[in-house]
């Protein structure tokens, strides 16, 4: 006999859910000022006017992998097939600031992105790729000064000067401890590099974006959606004030630092995250910081599915998953789209993945007709309900942040923001678990299943190898004095703690490999003791 009962339903941000909505659940609302137009302010229709009537969404898929030469054929293979910019993954020794010959990187080198130690690999890896027309992001963080030195003197190499390079640098620190693990510096120093590069690139490279504060990581960590913004928008705003506090107009940079978030949950939910994160932006930017410039108050992100989300288990069911993710993405309004591949939950993506992932954004713009008019969830009740309610829970965690923790970076160095994601993420498992929350092919529709018909990306020793040799014979052919002096001015000017993105690109001019630089910085920072609270 069925049940006439009505299911509760609380969505992962803590918000009950009501069967119906009506007018009188927007009641007292100020239309006009919290909803507005597209492009203009409080953007939460879109940053700009016509959104992708104009301009479809870019299509940035992640990638890279093993050497230089086998990450510049896929970025080859991914703009003939009409991607049209670059997300650049960097393998964990990479990450680490360690060179392919480091007896710490034995086993990884080329595992999960490209190997980088010298100039002399980045000139490999872009090497017939139009960087003067092709956007890259940088998917690097502890090292990020030095990663991106490499890709500035790269470009004026290619005949690109500094002031017309156009890109992303990840290079968001705070979340690396919140979230990925992939630190190397004490708090403290980690920001000021990254303040470093925002002064740089502010007075050097004005259309190059240094940061890109990345909720999504936090997200993948355990948080839930209003998590995910609130931190994301404490740490984002740490870099404003770190901007500032060198002199420069908030004007000047902030516009220029851009966001990365995550997709996979409640489709609804996941919409009015971003609008009401959008809406959010604009108000801090003008009122906390006085921007005067609209530009500089509209929120700029990349959004695409999130590997969380992906399942080992069904993995075809990753690509109906994927789909559902890219139109979440653009039905939010983001700049960029990096949609997931189905395989990510057991490698990184293949070919035939990677072409699936972008073969269904071009779907959303070409032939679905997402990008046809504006916005076209706004106006309804339960979304600019939900709108309003996760505004206001984001708020009021990220007051929690900044009146009871002590601010961002005082909370990140004694783990309490580690600690408040750990404590979600095992309350997300409890519900995958005892399934509270539902998973397809988890904990609901599970089925004895054929082997699983998933090609994987086996390490290769080679590849190693190749990387071990290349960068012994950059090392036998480079001047060795002018190393060492580009080295000892890299020292001295870490510190004396002024900018050392000038100290590093003349150390990376000298051909020094990234194990060199780092292990400079490490003699004048220290290292992370990770705390732990319990």
């Amino acid at each position: 006999m069925m049940s006439n009962s009505i299911r509760d339903v609380t969505l992962e941000s803590g918000i009950k859910v009501k069967p119906v909505y009506s007018p009188e659940d927007l009641a007292g609302m100020d239309v006009e000022q919290e909803i507005g137009r597209p492009g203009q302010f409080p953007f939460t229709r879109g940053i700009h006017p016509n959104m992708y009537r104009q301009r479809p969404f870019t299509m940035r898929q992640y990638a890279g992998f093993g050497t230089p030469t086998k990450t510049n054929e896929r970025f080859k293979f991914l703009i003939e097939n009409g991607q049209n910019a670059l997300n650049v993954a960097f393998d964990l020794p990479t990450q680490m600031g360690l060179d392919a010959n480091d007896p710490m990187a034995e086993g990884e080198v080329g595992r999960v992105g490209m190997a980088v130690d010298t100039l002399a690999d980045m000139e490999v890896a872009f090497d017939g790729i139009p960087i003067d027309k092709i956007s890259v992001s940088l998917t690097i963080n502890a090292v990020a000064a030095p990663i991106m030195a490499m890709y500035f003197v790269m470009a004026e190499k290619q005949g690109v000067p500094l002031a017309q390079v156009r890109g992303t640098a990840q290079n968001d620190i705070l979340k690396e401890y919140i979230g990925r693990g992939a630190w190397v510096f004490p708090v403290e120093p980690a920001v000021k590099l990254i303040g470093d590069t925002i002064e740089f690139c502010a007075r050097n490279a004005p259309k190059y974006y240094p940061v890109s504060v990345c909720g999504y990581h936090i997200r993948e960590s355990g948080a839930n959606p209003v998590q995910e913004i609130a931190y994301a928008y404490c740490i984002a705003k740490e870099y404003i004030r770190r901007g500032l506090a060198r002199g420069l107009d908030v004007d000047e940079f902030a516009g220029r630092i851009s966001f990365n978030f995550d997709i996979f949950g409640n489709f609804f939910e996941q919409i009015a995250k971003f609008r009401a994160a959008r809406r959010l932006w604009a108000k801090i930017m003008r009122d906390e910081f006085g921007a005067q410039n609209p530009r500089t108050m509209k929120m700029k992100m990349i959004a695409g599915g999130g590997g969380g989300g992906l399942t080992i288990e069904q993995p075809e069911n990753n690509i109906v998953r994927g789909a559902y993710y890219a139109l979440i993405s653009a039905l939010s309004g983001t700049q960029t789209m990096a949609l997931c591949s189905f395989d990510e939950a057991y490698t990184i993506p293949t070919e035939k993945a990677a072409l699936i992932s972008l073969r269904t954004m071009q779907m959303l713009v070409e032939e679905i007709g997402v990008a046809d008019t504006v916005d076209p969830l706004a106006g309804s009740y339960y979304v600019e309900s939900l709108t309003n309610e996760m505004e206001g829970r984001i708020v009021a965690e990220m007051s929690r942040v900044e009146e009871e923790w002590g601010g961002i970076v005082q909370a990140v160095s004694e783990g309490m923001v580690q600690n408040e994601v750990a404590v979600q993420a095992f309350k997300f498992e409890q519900g995958i678990q005892n399934g509270a929350i539902p998973k397809i092919g988890v904990n609901r529709y599970r089925m004895e299943e054929e082997e699983r018909d998933v090609a994987l990306h086996p390490y290769k020793q080679e590849q190693a190898e190749e990387s071990i040799r290349r960068t012994a014979e950059v090392k036998a052919g480079r001047d060795e004095t002018a190393v060492a002096q580009s080295l000892d001015n890299l020292r001295e000017t870490a510190k004396s703690g002024q900018n050392t993105m000038p100290a590093f690109m003349d150390a990376v001019k000298s051909y020094a490999t990234l194990g060199e630089m780092t292990a400079v910085l490490k003699e004048v920072y220290g290292t992370f003791q990770e705390p732990v609270r319990l």
